[in-house]
């Protein structure tokens, strides 16, 4: 296995070599060196290193969506309930650059609205001045897209952000602690969407997730499902309480 290995990484950095610009992000070529398998392209090691540092990914598509803005005219709905979104559940972030009506066409982020630069790149190191037409995203956007939908595949990265204790008893986390919204989607859909769209996307990222273990996460749900259900038990931390 290690000389199959090292003679795959042999091939895959000299193709790395001959294929990767002259201006190439140091931090991703670092990752790239470091990997078992090192990527044989610069397109793949944009892709993994952003894959290996979500938390980074979060708050870079966080902050490139706050830089374009709410479109002008746009209001979070979903899909069916007389609007053009394309998501069906509160619980899928709004994304209204894919909605076609506020599209910025090719060239730019579906899911920040900014411009796509080489290599899925966020900005022109190239200095070309121009915007890679064949691409509709940012590397860094798809890979916090999937950490905004899927948390619990970070829970161990989540685990170590919070020194592996529980956020709701201060316990030790256990193996079967799970990912949990601080502040729940649903009060997100009912009480937050008149804010800003990049302001609502906190509300999926980083600073609204959390780690708990298992029996205080199922005491917090019973507590939301009696908020839901109108009962004044009901916890709730209003977003402006929390730092988002």
């Amino acid at each position: 296995m290690s000389a199959f290995r090292d003679e795959r990484n042999r091939k895959s950095l000299e193709r790395l070599r001959r294929a990767m610009p002259e201006i190439f992000p140091g931090p991703v070529l670092g990752h790239a060196l470091s990997r078992p398998f090192i990527p044989p392209t610069p397109r793949r090691a944009v892709e993994s290193y952003w894959r290996a540092h979500p938390l980074r990914a979060d708050r870079l598509a966080r902050a490139l969506a706050a830089k374009s803005g709410t479109p002008e005219g746009w209001t979070w709905a979903l899909d069916g309930a007389g609007g053009t979104a394309r998501s069906t559940s509160f619980r899928t972030p709004p994304a209204p650059v894919r909605e076609p009506a506020f599209s910025r066409g090719p060239g730019h982020c579906c899911i920040c609205g900014q411009p796509v630069f080489r290599l899925g790149w966020h900005a022109d190191l190239w200095a070309e001045g121009r915007v890679n037409r064949n691409a509709g995203w940012h590397a860094a956007c798809v890979a916090a897209w999937r950490f905004w939908c899927e948390p619990s595949d970070h829970v161990q990265l989540l685990k170590r952000r919070q020194g592996r204790r529980c956020r709701e008893t201060g316990a030790r986390l256990f193996k079967t602690a799970e990912v949990d919204h601080r502040v729940p989607l649903f009060r997100v859909w009912r009480e937050c969407r008149a804010q800003p769209w990049p302001d609502l996307l906190a509300y999926w990222g980083a600073p609204n997730l959390q780690v708990v273990n298992r029996e205080a996460h199922v005491a917090k749900c019973a507590r939301e499902a009696g908020a839901r259900a109108g009962r004044p038990d009901g916890a709730y931390l209003p977003a402006s309480e929390g730092g988002l």
